[in-house]
């Protein structure tokens, strides 16, 4: 258990009993003086992402044959079983979430944090970071979750030390125990071990929801800062514990002096061996990734993908002046046991060739859920899917479903038969579903970012919507995938090149209706009998007085897309050529996005109908 002591930096000291191997503790390092061998556990960004999920890995079948194969990933009770287990392989451990536990699936909507909390407590982390997520429901939703977090005999340290609460913050009225630290000082095998948590300052405040009067500082100054007054007081071995992104963890280590060990999360970053491309997976850079201070002194910095996928394993050496002399380690996929093909499990010969590769693998970790995470999580997924059938609004028309506009190339789409199909306004317009979510990304990019539109692909829209009642159910079955809000700062040349990529899609050798254009807030018309980059004309934008004027393609709009988009796929192509400040990880689940825009709905009527037609993208379509 956790137990503060002093007032200044509310500095908290840890010491962890037991032996570990004996190779670890034994070991002696060139020059004669006992190293110090540190592990640090890690995961970020779960966003309440707490069941496990189906995947697909490239794995060997037998005979060298790599091929797609189904398998159970993740889920926080295998993120507390590996832990766990890991945790009893080494002498000195610490354990470390660095932020966005909150938001992303409907255990958040469901228990705003607690579920997270209670699992998180299975683990008891050393430390967690605020991530720019945890911002989103105010900073009482801040002081929720901490409640949360020390309800239990863990009381996990929340690290902040760039957020200033300001004077009107409930924040302000937490109790010490209950209060955001700049850093906490653990002990380990007689070590003093400072943790400082660094939260994204451009991104909470301009993507998320703190408190007017709440601010974050810059940070690389308050890092320094907090490092300085770490090493005056004797601490000199420090972990930064970020929530800015590996890209951004890259640029900071080289700004300051004094830093060790980063362990970051925000930009759902795979890192690990190039040899994952085998398994089908594309790692972002090595884990760990080795960089250097300002001083040139070695600093290993480590990310953990995402959703409790992976927990990383990051092996640190310290010298007898304790600098880093070495670091190594291991991002593990949590992976289980049962294999299957097409729906079908594998015969026993296949599952034991796979068997053999994932042990060869050195990353993939078949891992049994911990009993006791499994036990607590199941209580509130029978939350969970009672609330799915809970009743949200209500459809006061058929609400189709339509990919392309026209009677050509999607014209059975629709599972609600001709009232759909053969419907004038979804021939000319395209789809109401479409429509209405590409409305609804719009209106949660305005209450993030102050957002000018939205782009989406018709395919990323499942099902239509019959008259009648609407359930979380549905939600989740109209936007099924893993898609997150992204923040793109595109010009009006790029948005136009963005939609001719997209219809190229359609009309092009992939012949995918799926790549269709919808947006919110901006409108067109579109003649496919012209040549690529001609298509689109009188692209206008609506303005915030609800009229609409031309894109201009010199000015730079705040667009508001998924995740799957943003990387260029489904032949949006110009939109993974927006990246590093013009590109912001919203990160909100996109389905969690349709359900908040139904909650904004006025109260007691809560009816979901189609749009003004003025409001659809689409205005006029001439096929080829």
């Amino acid at each position: 258990m956790h137990q503060p002591i002093g007032i200044v930096g509310l500095i908290l000291s840890l010491v962890l009993a037991g032996c570990g191997p004996a190779h670890q503790q034994a070991a002696v390092d060139a020059a004669g003086t006992p190293p110090f061998e540190l592990i640090v556990l890690h995961i970020n960004d779960h966003h309440s992402h707490l069941d496990p999920e189906q995947a697909t890995l490239l794995l060997d079948t037998g005979g060298g044959r790599r091929e797609p194969v189904s398998v159970d990933r993740g889920g926080f009770a295998r993120v507390a079983g590996a832990i766990k287990a890991l945790a009893k392989e080494s002498a000195h451990v610490v354990k470390i979430h660095s932020g966005d536990a909150s938001t992303g699936d409907l255990y958040f909507t469901l228990t705003e944090g607690q579920a997270d909390a209670d699992l998180m407590e299975t683990v008891c982390f050393d430390t967690f970071t605020l991530g720019n997520h945890e911002f989103d429901n105010g900073d009482a939703g801040i002081k929720k979750m901490i409640g949360f977090l020390h309800a239990g005999n863990c009381a996990t340290p929340v690290l902040g030390a760039n957020v200033r609460f300001g004077p009107s913050s409930p924040m302000r009225d937490a109790s010490p125990a209950q209060a955001v630290v700049p850093s906490v000082v653990l002990e380990r095998g007689g070590q003093k071990i400072g943790i400082i948590g660094l939260t994204v300052a451009g991104k909470t405040k301009n993507s998320s929801r703190p408190d007017p009067d709440t601010v974050l500082l810059d940070e690389a100054t308050v890092a320094q800062a907090e490092i300085d007054r770490l090493k005056n007081q004797g601490v000199h071995k420090i972990i930064l514990a970020t929530h800015i992104g590996y890209q951004a963890d890259l640029a900071l280590v080289k700004k300051l002096s004094g830093v060790d060990v980063v362990i970051g999360g925000d930009s759902h970053s795979l890192l690990g061996p190039e040899k994952l491309a085998r398994y089908g997976l594309t790692p972002e850079g090595p884990y760990p990734t080795r960089s250097a201070d300002r001083d040139g002194k070695l600093v290993c910095i480590a990310q953990a993908w995402q959703y409790g996928y992976v927990v990383g394993e990051m092996r640190v050496r310290f010298n007898a002046n304790g600098e880093v002399s070495d670091c190594s380690g291991t991002p593990w996929l949590l992976i289980g046991d049962q294999f299957s093909r097409g729906g079908q499990p594998l015969n026993p010969g296949e599952a034991a060739a796979v068997r053999r590769d994932i042990a060869a693998s050195g990353v993939l970790r078949i891992t049994p859920p911990d009993p006791q995470a499994e036990s607590l999580l199941a209580q509130y997924a029978r939350q969970k899917e009672a609330m799915g059938a809970t009743r949200i609004a209500t459809a006061t028309d058929n609400l189709c479903l339509r990919r392309v506009p026209g009677s050509q190339r999607d014209p059975s789409r629709s599972s609600l038969g001709d009232a759909c199909n053969a419907s004038e306004r979804i021939n000319e317009h395209g789809g109401d579903m479409q429509q209405l979510v590409a409305e609804a990304f719009l209106q949660q990019g305005r209450a993030f970012f102050n957002a000018d539109l939205s782009l989406l692909n018709g395919g990323g829209v499942r099902i239509d919507l019959s008259k009648g009642p609407v359930t979380i159910k549905d939600v989740y079955t109209v936007l099924p995938f893993k898609n997150t809000l992204v923040q793109l700062n595109a010009t009006g040349a790029e948005i136009k090149a963005t939609l001719e990529d997209a219809v190229e899609g359609v009309v092009g050798p992939a012949n995918n209706t799926g790549c269709y254009p919808y947006a919110g807030g901006l409108r067109w018309q579109v003649d496919l009998t012209k040549p690529m980059g001609a298509r689109f004309s009188h692209l206008e934008i609506r303005a915030a007085d609800g009229n609409y004027r031309p894109l201009d393609p010199r000015a730079t709009y705040k667009v508001i897309t998924i995740s799957f988009l943003a990387d260029g796929n489904d032949s949006f192509t110009t939109l993974k050529n927006i990246t590093g400040e013009r590109r912001i990880e919203v990160g909100l689940d996109y389905a969690e996005a349709f359900l908040r825009y139904i909650e904004k709905l006025p109260a007691g009527q809560k009816e979901l109908r189609p749009l003004p037609v003025k409001e659809y993208s689409t205005q006029r379509f001439i096929d080829s």
